[in-house]
Parts: C-alpha cells; sequence; structure tokens
C-alpha cells in the first residue's frame, strides 16, 4: 500500500497532473520493477531461467503492493531505492515460488535497474511534452496565418523601432518550437536506451550469453540496446535535462512578450480572462498575467536545475558517486516545471486577446518616429546615406521637442517639398509599405512547418 500524497500544495500551479503521475514515486518504483520483471522474461527467453519463474514475478511486480514510505525510509540508509526494494521483491517472488528468487535482479546492478526504470519514465514524459509543443504549434500557425498582415511596432530594447506584423512575431515563436520537436526526435535516439551492465559494464555473471540476454531485455521494454553500459556517462540524461531547459527558455521568451504587451501604457494583447484568473487581492481592476508569470519562474528556475545535471556529468570511474544521486529529483523537477510552463502557454495562446487598434493607435504614437527608418531611406536618393540619416535625425529631435509628428515636421520642411510630394510623404509614413518581407516571411516559416508534417505522417506511414 502506498503513502504517497497524490500532489504537493503548488503543483497545480507549477506543473500537470499527467507529468506529477509520470514521476510519481509509484511510476518510479514501477519503472525498476518493470525492469526486473523484463530481466527475467529475458532470462526466460535465453534459456537461462525456467518459463515458470515468471508468474512469481508478475505477481510480485505491482508498484501498489509496495509500502512507498518504508522503502524510502529503507533507502537513507542502503544509499539507494534499489538495495530496499529488491529485498522486498525477492521475498515476495521466494513466497510464491522458492526457486524463482534465485533469479531476482540475476546478473545486473542497482544502477541497472535505477537508469532503466527512469528511461521509462523519460519515454512517457518526452511524448507528453511533445503533444504540447505540437498543440502549442498548431494555434501558433493559425495565429501566424491569421495576423500575417497585421500591424505592429516592431521593438528593440524596449523601444519601438520600425514597424512589423504580428504574424511575424507569431512566425518567430511557431519557428523555435518546431526546432525543439526536431531535437526531441533526436534526443529520442539518445536516451531511450536500456542500461545493463552490472556491476562495472562487463556482465561477467551472465557469461558468454550477456549480450544474448541484454537483447532480449531491450526487446522486451522495447527500449534499444546500446553497444556499451553507460552508468557513468551521464551524457544522455544531460541531454535530455539541456533541451527542456532550451524549450522553458524560449516559453520564457514568449511569456516576458506577452507579459510586455499587456502593460497598461502598451495593451496590445492580453492572456485570456476568467473569473478568478489574473486578479488582485487589493486592486479590482487588475488583470495580471498569470500564466506569464507561472512560465517566467519556470524560466528562472529550470537554468540551474540544467547545470546540476552538467555538473553531474563528472562521475569517477566506473561507477560515480554523489553525481548520480544528483540527478534522481533534479531531472524530474525539470521535466514537471517543462509541462508546467507549456500548459501555461497553450492557455495563454487559446484565448489570447488581441487589441488591433491599440497595436495601430500605439505604432502612430510616439511622434511617429517607428517610420523615421523608412523616411532615410527615402531620403537617400537625394541627400545619400550619411545625409539622409543626419537629417533624419535632426527632424526626429524636433518632433519630439514641438509635439509634433515626424511626418508633420517633414511635410512643413520647404527643401522636403522639393523633394517629395505630400502623396509621397503619405506612403512613406504608411507602416503597410515598410514591413518588408514579413508577409512573405510568415509565409515561408508555415510552410516549411507544413511541409514537416507532411514528411512525418509520410513516415509513419511507410513504418
Amino acid at each position: 500500500m502506498t503513502n504517497e500524497a497524490t500532489t504537493r500544495l503548488l503543483d497545480p500551479l507549477f506543473t500537470t497532473e499527467a507529468m506529477r503521475e509520470f514521476f510519481s514515486d509509484r511510476r518510479t518504483l514501477q519503472g525498476m520493477l518493470d525492469f526486473e520483471l523484463a530481466l527475467a522474461r529475458a532470462l526466460v527467453a535465453t534459456g537461462q531461467a525456467p518459463a515458470g519463474v515468471l508468474t512469481a514475478f508478475e505477481q510480485a511486480s505491482k508498484a501498489d503492493a509496495y509500502d512507498i514510505a518504508a522503502l524510502g525510509r529503507d533507502a537513507a540508509l542502503a544509499g539507494n531505492l534499489a538495495i530496499p526494494l529488491l529485498k522486498e521483491l525477492t521475498a515476495r517472488v521466494a513466497a510464491s515460488n522458492k526457486d524463482a528468487a534465485a533469479f531476482v535482479h540475476f546478473g545486473a546492478t542497482s544502477q541497472d535497474a535505477i537508469d532503466t526504470g527512469r528511461v521509462l519514465q523519460i519515454r512517457d514524459a518526452l511524448q507528453l511534452i511533445d503533444e504540447a509543443l505540437v498543440k502549442i504549434g498548431d494555434r501558433l500557425a493559425a495565429l501566424a496565418q491569421e495576423h500575417s498582415a497585421t500591424e505592429m511596432a516592431g521593438r528593440t530594447w524596449l523601444q519601438q523601432a520600425s514597424p512589423i506584423t504580428l504574424g511575424l512575431k507569431f512566425a518567430g515563436y511557431l519557428d523555435a518550437i518546431e526546432r525543439h520537436r526536431a531535437r526531441l526526435t533526436e534526443i529520442r535516439g539518445h536516451v531511450l536506451v536500456v542500461q545493463f551492465g552490472g556491476s562495472v559494464g562487463t556482465l561477467a555473471v551472465l557469461g558468454a550469453k550477456g549480450p544474448e540476454i541484454a537483447a532480449a531485455l531491450a526487446k522486451e521494454l522495447q527500449l534499444a540496446l546500446p553497444p556499451i553500459s553507460w552508468h557513468s556517462h551521464r551524457d544522455r540524461f544531460a541531454e535530455v535535462a539541456s533541451t527542456l531547459g532550451l524549450i522553458v527558455g524560449t516559453a520564457g521568451k514568449i511569456a516576458r512578450d506577452v507579459s510586455l504587451l499587456s502593460q497598461t501604457e502598451v495593451a496590445e494583447a492580453f492572456e485570456p480572462s476568467a473569473p478568478s484568473r489574473g486578479g488582485s487581492s487589493t486592486m479590482p481592476h487588475k488583470r495580471n498575467p498569470v500564466g506569464s508569470a507561472v512560465i517566467l519562474s519556470a524560466a528562472t528556475r529550470v537554468p540551474p536545475l540544467v547545470a546540476t545535471m552538467l555538473a553531474a556529468m563528472v562521475q569517477e570511474h566506473e561507477r560515480g558517486l554523489g553525481g548520480w544521486h544528483a540527478e534522481w529529483e533534479t531531472l524530474p523537477e525539470i521535466f514537471l516545471l517543462a509541462s508546467g510552463a507549456l500548459y501555461h502557454l497553450s492557455v495563454i495562446f487559446d484565448g489570447l486577446a488581441i487589441d488591433k487598434s491599440k497595436m495601430a493607435a500605439n505604432l502612430a504614437g510616439g511622434n511617429g518616429l517607428a517610420l523615421t527608418e523608412a523616411f532615410a531611406l527615402a531620403l537617400t536618393q537625394h541627400e545619400g546615406r550619411d545625409g539622409a540619416r543626419k537629417i533624419a535625425e535632426a527632424f526626429s529631435r524636433t518632433a519630439v521637442e514641438t509635439g509634433q509628428s515626424l511626418r508633420d515636421v517633414v511635410l512643413k520642411d520647404p527643401q522636403m517639398k522639393k523633394y517629395f510630394s505630400a502623396d509621397d510623404i503619405d506612403h512613406i509614413f504608411n507602416p503597410k509599405h515598410f514591413n518588408g518581407s514579413a508577409e512573405s516571411i510568415v509565409a515561408a516559416v508555415l510552410a516549411a512547418r507544413a511541409a514537416r508534417k507532411s514528411a512525418s505522417k509520410s513516415g509513419e506511414g511507410k513504418s
């Protein structure tokens, strides 16, 4: 019977129920038991154990039957969870079939069970992360298409720069999400492998049958079989952690943008509104970007955890001391935070409120300086590049000092009247004419994503 609490107080805020389950104590225990059962089946499949032992293993391999709290207390003395678990597993198998107990953990070491159990958890967890990225990508693709031509101010160093389109901003997010999906595909090939080497990686206890049993074990677990065990080579788990760190970093970048766009003075985009969402305990008017806050908290917490995983790679000889232990709670925590960040990102994009009129007003505001670059470019043919820049800078200062728009300053200048007609100036200061290739860039990002989806479906069909 498990004594495990199903949730921590703030888990609903920072992670998801599904990811909590994947890395629950019960699932951690079940992963190790699945390894032991698969090993027993591999021993039978290779003729190293009689088929009759499997019933006892199957009966004893249900995590719900174990007292997780008691195992945790015993692990504190033993140094890892596998030792007390294997002691109890052996007793349970022996109670059902005394002869079968001799095959518990045969040829393996504690790290084989713990690492492979973790890989099984990672397999499910990566699928959940990928599904979240797909959902976010689908929504971003729709938003990029819808707002391909929606004008807004581009901002650099937190100040208005030149015009962009909202679709371009969404396309940038989408392109990053697609790169993360490609990374997930790649790391699956690296990390979804069995760990099986015995005490020092030689499988010596199994003699010449070692490689055959290892192959059977990998087949049972539907994991790949690496050519050598990786007890003290932790790049696989560190790569997973680093990839999740990149994903959370992108989520944080997006959350930062959304929260800045929702500032009172900007007010161009807002997180979804719902009863009790984003309220203030003292200020009834507030509509706080709570999803962005959670994502940004994850983007703050995850990098140090990734650093821990990288530091844990430095392990001694054939089996590490302390570095391996540092991974046990760190990697699950990264998954939990990443899952929560992606959930909140999905919620934001499902109901993102966009104020196109405010975007247009902000772009036209600020003395119209967002079109300074467009003016300087048009003036280049008359004054040269350096001359045009100096004039544009001077006119911009005049606009700010007098409270006029840059367009009006240009219209009133006698020299500019010689260069440009009123229609010319209207054209120069129309943001539609200075968003460059924004719309075609959006189209290219969407086309590339569609091509990848088509190729992926084609590959699935062939497999």
